[in-house]
């Protein structure tokens, strides 16, 4: 079967001196390899250095079992790519002198302790630089509390939280949190803008000032007919179930709000973020959030520690063990040669998000250079990392 390409804009000819065309070839040429041999089903994909595209190309399916193409608009729902998104909230919040990193969960939540005292251990002690450094100790569950069915109800999310044990000292180790912490994150920003709706704070807050008009937490009827379905391919017996990735197509909702796993968005909206980011902060002439505290973010705040969860997949793969290399909200590259999804020859301050199995945005500051990645069909994570290794370094490679 041929696989469908389509290049959405003029970029797809590269003509700085500084990119290396049969690079670029070569990236487009493994992408649709991958597509062809099943390994995921179809990309929209963008490259871009010093703010200028080098490549913006749809590769292969929407949904590949309905034979629907892969088309520039398709609006994705990305998964913990949401988190760059409260996460830039809550730093707009501390720079606004709303929250601080020392804000404590409770001191804004004060139910979050619960009515239990045998599950009220240690829950006073966690605060914000915690919740962004995913060193909480709160349980490793993509289950904020309460299953799928209430996933979108914040309030109930928060209020089925007060039950949540905490399971390690604070900030002691760093095991990457699907789902309690930037649910709080975001509960902590609501209430502290007084806004009635985490989803239109959002808007206000981000989504419009970036021009973001196809981004929104909770998938708007306007954008459902682009929508592209989740659709996992995950082995039996895996950390998660393709149950758990597919049952977002209906909890994903106009009105849900879920501030960890709940965004819509498509590749050029988080291209713009992205390259946001790489203005550290700029747009048109006006910084939502200043310059000094995404340096601060965008700097290794969490030394040594491995990420426990991604250790463990390491483990299962005979690799070698990553640093957890956490800034402030933000994954970062960090130095060595354990396997990440920035790959090891991205900078080291090379900073983005990713979304289980799918997609990935990332920024290298050192080389300008910013890349967008958003997929349709959900790879098993350690596969993922071992693609999203490949494919950043690929590119990567393209910058002379």
């Amino acid at each position: 079967m041929t696989i469908p390409v389509s290049h959405t804009s003029t970029a797809d000819v590269v003509t700085r001196d500084d990119i290396d065309p049969r690079a670029i070839e070569r990236f487009t040429a493994e992408i649709t390899s991958d597509i062809e041999h099943g390994a995921y089903d179809g990309v929209h994909v963008i490259l871009a250095r010093g703010g200028e595209k080098v490549l913006d190309t749809t590769i292969g399916w929407s949904e590949r079992a309905a034979g629907r193409e892969m088309r520039s608009d398709d609006v994705f729902r990305v998964l913990s790519l949401t988190k760059a998104f409260t996460n830039l909230m809550a730093l707009r919040a501390i720079g606004e002198g709303k929250l601080s990193l020392s804000t404590r969960v409770v001191d804004l939540i004060p139910e979050f302790l619960g009515t239990d005292p045998f599950r009220m251990l240690r829950k006073d002690r966690i605060n914000l630089i915690h919740l962004l450094t995913h060193r909480s100790g709160l349980t490793p569950t993509p289950n904020p509390g309460l299953g799928p069915d209430g996933f979108g109800v914040l309030a109930d999310v928060i209020q089925a939280l007060g039950g949540v044990d905490v399971l390690f000292e604070p900030g002691e180790n760093l095991n990457y949190a699907p789902a309690i912490n930037h649910a709080l994150m975001g509960e902590m920003v609501r209430r502290a803008y007084g806004a009635e709706s985490f989803g239109a704070l959002a808007q206000e807050l981000i989504f419009r000032p970036l021009g973001m008009s196809d981004t929104s937490f909770g998938l708007p009827e306007a954008l459902a007919d682009r929508a592209v379905p989740l659709k996992a391919y995950l082995p039996e017996g895996g950390f998660l179930q393709p149950s758990d990735i597919e049952v977002l197509n209906d909890v994903i909702t106009a009105d849900a709000e879920m501030p960890w796993v709940g965004s819509v968005s498509t590749a050029d909206d988080v291209h713009a973020f992205a390259e946001w980011l790489r203005r550290r902060g700029e747009h048109n002439g006006e910084h939502l959030v200043a310059p000094a505290i995404l340096d601060q973010a965008t700097t290794l705040q969490t030394g040594e520690m491995p990420n426990d969860l991604y250790a463990e997949m390491a483990k299962a793969r005979g690799w070698e063990i990553p640093k957890g290399n956490f800034g402030l909200g933000f994954s970062l590259s960090g130095t060595g040669t354990a396997p990440s999804f920035f790959g090891p020859f991205t900078s080291p301050r090379t900073h983005g998000n990713y979304g289980a199995g799918s997609s990935l945005f990332w920024v290298d500051p050192e080389r300008d250079f910013t890349f967008t990645f958003l997929s349709a069909g959900v790879m098993e994570e350690s596969e993922n990392v071992a693609r999203f290794q490949k494919l950043s370094t690929m590119a990567i490679a393209a910058a002379l």
